[in-house]
Formats: structure tokens, C-alpha cells, sequence
């Protein structure tokens, strides 16, 4: 019988409940799943991947639907820098006009932060004088299903239309839980270009994985400053 090779175990937080749980580095079966996602170079099969990563490495009993996008970001990171080391090498393009060097930098994992966590911004949107709505948070799988649709448009409706909680309509309050995502969806598209943009910077202004880099373009000498966002800033 051939031996099973033991791995360590670590403790991680859940950002968005705090919720301590153990996990272990992932090893070559899913780096595997990992590869073989990214080279579709499709978002929602990378994204779906990652997911599936996690839940392998994950010990602790964790109600995967409830994570948020930046839940899911955090822990892969955690989860990349205890299984392939704390640095990742990117090749960083220089942002000055006409140029076109690049630069290979290395970014120190255990050094990215999640933006916006402690701020907040009120979740409650006036749409009326008689309408307004509660918003929430994206789920990962809210984002993997609404990135599913045909367009880019249609796509941003259906993330607007899951991150409704609550709708009070007059004295009703109505759970968008209790309603069908169609009936959501249109009342979405029922919002007017003001109305349906605050929903919109509610969305964008979600906590994410973020890390600042510097570097000197080695072939015109441009200083760069950037700010890496998101997974696929990081890895895709």
C-alpha cells in the first residue's frame, strides 16, 4: 500500500461572518481543476473552480451558498499563498501612453487586504416617494448566475436584481426572496437611468482583495502606481 502523505492544517476568518474555520493547502488534484479552468479563459468556469477548491480544502462545516464574492476571493488567496508560497509573480504592463514594457513583480499574498469591509455605505436606496429598497451584498452564486447571461447588459441587470433584499412599497414589505427573479428583473428594468446607477455604485463599491504595487517601466522609466482588484487581477 503506498503512503498517504499528511498536510498541514490552518485557521482562516470568513470576512463577511467572522466565522473561524480549518482548511488545508491545496495540493496537485486541484491545482489541476485550477488549470484546467483557465485555460477556457471563461470567467464563470475559472470562478466555479476556485469554488470547488475551496470546498475541497475547507474542514470546517460552512454554508458555502451564504459566502459573498469577497468571501470567496480572501479564501482562495488565503488558500494560494499556504499552497504554492506567499509570492505570486505578475508581468505588470507599463501605463504610459505609447508603451508598450512590461515588468515582472512580485506581489506578497499575505499582504492583500480586503477594501471597503469597515465602510460600509448605506444599503438602503430611495427609488420613490413611496418605493425604496434594501440591497445586499452579492452571493458567489448570485455572480456566477448572473454572469451567465447572453450579454454584458444582461449581466449587470441580473446582479442588480439579486443584490435586492428588501422592497417597501407604501406600508408593504415585500421580501425579494418571496418574489420569482423574473418579477425582480422587471422591476428593475422598470428603474430609470438615476434609480437603477445607484444600485450600480452599490455594487462596485462591494469589499474586494486589494493590493497597491509600484514599479519603474524598465524600457521608458514611467513610474506606475496600481491597484490590483478582484481574482482576476491576481491570477486570471
Amino acid at each position: 500500500m503506498l503512503p498517504i502523505i499528511a498536510t498541514p492544517k490552518y485557521d482562516m476568518i470568513v470576512p463577511s461572518t467572522g466565522q473561524e474555520l480549518t482548511y488545508r493547502p491545496y495540493v496537485v488534484k486541484e491545482e489541476k481543476v485550477l488549470l484546467i479552468a483557465l485555460e477556457t479563459e471563461d470567467d464563470i468556469a475559472i470562478e466555479k473552480a476556485v469554488l470547488n477548491v475551496i470546498k475541497a480544502c475547507v474542514e470546517t462545516p460552512l454554508d458555502f451558498k451564504a459566502l459573498t464574492t469577497f468571501d470567496v476571493e480572501f479564501m482562495f488567496v488565503t488558500l494560494r499563498s499556504k499552497s504554492v508560497g506567499e509570492g505570486v509573480k505578475l508581468n505588470m504592463k507599463c501605463e504610459a501612453k505609447d508603451c508598450d514594457g512590461t515588468m515582472e513583480e512580485k506581489i506578497d499574498l499575505d499582504k492583500v487586504i480586503i477594501s471597503n469591509l469597515e465602510d460600509k455605505p448605506n444599503n438602503n436606496i430611495k427609488i420613490n416617494d413611496d418605493i425604496s429598497i434594501d440591497l445586499k451584498w452579492l452571493g458567489i452564486n448570485d455572480a456566477l448566475t448572473a454572469g451567465q447571461k447572453t450579454t454584458g447588459t444582461d449581466t449587470v441587470i441580473n446582479m442588480a436584481a439579486k443584490s435586492i433584499e428588501t422592497i417597501y412599497s407604501g406600508e408593504e414589505v415585500i421580501s425579494a426572496s418571496d418574489a420569482t427573479h423574473k418579477e425582480v428583473v422587471n422591476f428593475v428594468e422598470s428603474f430609470n437611468t438615476d434609480q437603477f446607477a445607484k444600485i450600480i455604485a452599490y455594487i462596485e463599491a462591494a469589499p474586494a482583495i486589494t493590493y497597491d504595487v509600484n514599479y519603474d517601466c524598465p524600457k521608458c522609466g514611467h513610474h506606475n502606481e496600481r491597484s490590483l482588484k478582484g481574482l482576476s487581477d491576481f491570477f486570471i
